[in-house]
């Protein structure tokens, strides 16, 4: 995400194309996916429950549903999947980061610096990326967040991937919602990475003395100070949930719908949609849950770019003032 105003642009074409980049970039959208998603991880248990109408919880609100499950399963429950997540979301966030640095460099050879569609492209390209790689892992995460204590149907993760690879047809039974996440992953993960880039070099190049610090390691370059960098970050994150949201609510239906009453009814992405709209309508519906998403997503998201630039200063891959691709 970093490029230099003036000689920097080469400096991270060339810097870009070598294994120690690729590698550090990994390492750092790694870590800082892992630090987003465990900052969360209890609203996002209580988003799950309440986007699949759980029986225990489908009457319940955000706030309400976290003190049921505290005072139902205990509070360790709120965590349940996490680990699951953890062993996803590493490479789902490395994969995200490091590719988007990669694509930002060609979509930039071929469209140009300043091409807009350039800029939504290199998000879009690397949420989809990421997430071809890691969605298995999705589908049993959201399996065992699902789950109530009391009435599990799987033993842990690797029991889980056994249950679905030989009772729900292979392979091909971990892709289930693959197509509506495919689809939604293109305007959120656009979005979210073109709305922070622009953000960010709107406030590299203004306000400087009020947003902008000397890096840790090179004091000549700047960077956004901490809290700036979060800030712009939750905009991003509200921006791209509230365009992509009914997708995830569909990918979540496909995913749990073999231990729903009504699985029958969540056959593809588009009948999942019309399900949900005419039985529960928008509101209700197509955006239940949507308040939870918020109050997970925007930090979630900005916690994520906030530590990936901290990582990016600590891995030394800063290359000088940014500006958008």
């Amino acid at each position: 995400m970093a490029e230099s105003a003036e000689s920097g642009g080469t400096t991270l074409s060339a810097s870009s194309k070598t294994p120690e980049f690729i590698a550090k970039s990994f390492i750092a959208g790694g870590v800082a996916a892992c630090c987003a998603k465990t900052s969360i991880a209890p609203l996002d248990r209580i988003k799950i429950l309440l986007q699949a109408h759980s029986v225990h919880y489908k009457h319940l609100g955000v706030f309400s549903a976290l003190r049921a499950v505290n005072h139902k399963e205990g509070f360790m429950a709120l965590y349940k999947g996490n680990g699951a997540m953890m062993i996803r979301i590493f490479p789902y966030g490395a994969i995200q980061f490091m590719s988007y640095e990669q694509y930002k460099r060609l979509t930039k050879q071929w469209l140009g610096s300043h091409n807009q569609i350039a800029k939504l492209m290199s998000g879009s390209l690397a949420g989809i990326t990421a997430v071809t790689f890691t969605y298995p892992l999705d589908m049993v995460r959201a399996r065992l967040a699902f789950q109530i204590t009391g009435e599990h149907i799987y033993n842990g993760i690797f029991h889980t991937f056994q249950s679905i690879f030989h009772q729900e047809g292979g392979i091909k039974a971990f892709y289930r919602g693959f197509t509506p996440t495919i689809i939604g992953m293109v305007p959120y993960a656009g979005l979210s990475f073109y709305t922070y880039e622009t953000l960010k070099a709107f406030f590299l190049t203004n306000f400087t003395e009020w947003t902008c610090k000397p890096s840790i390691k090179h004091k000549e370059e700047l960077v956004l100070r901490l809290p700036v960098t979060f800030l712009i970050g939750g905009m991003a994150g509200a921006m791209a949930q509230t365009v992509s949201y009914p997708l995830d609510v569909a990918r979540r239906r496909m995913q749990l719908a073999m231990i729903l009453p009504d699985s029958h009814m969540f056959r593809n992405w588009f009948q999942t949609l019309l399900t949900v709209y005419k039985s529960d309508g928008i509101v209700h519906g197509l955006y239940r849950g949507l308040s939870i998403n918020y109050l997970r997503a925007i930090p979630q998201i900005a916690v994520s770019f906030t530590v990936y630039e901290f990582m990016k200063q600590m891995l030394d891959l800063q290359t000088g003032v940014d500006t958008v691709l």
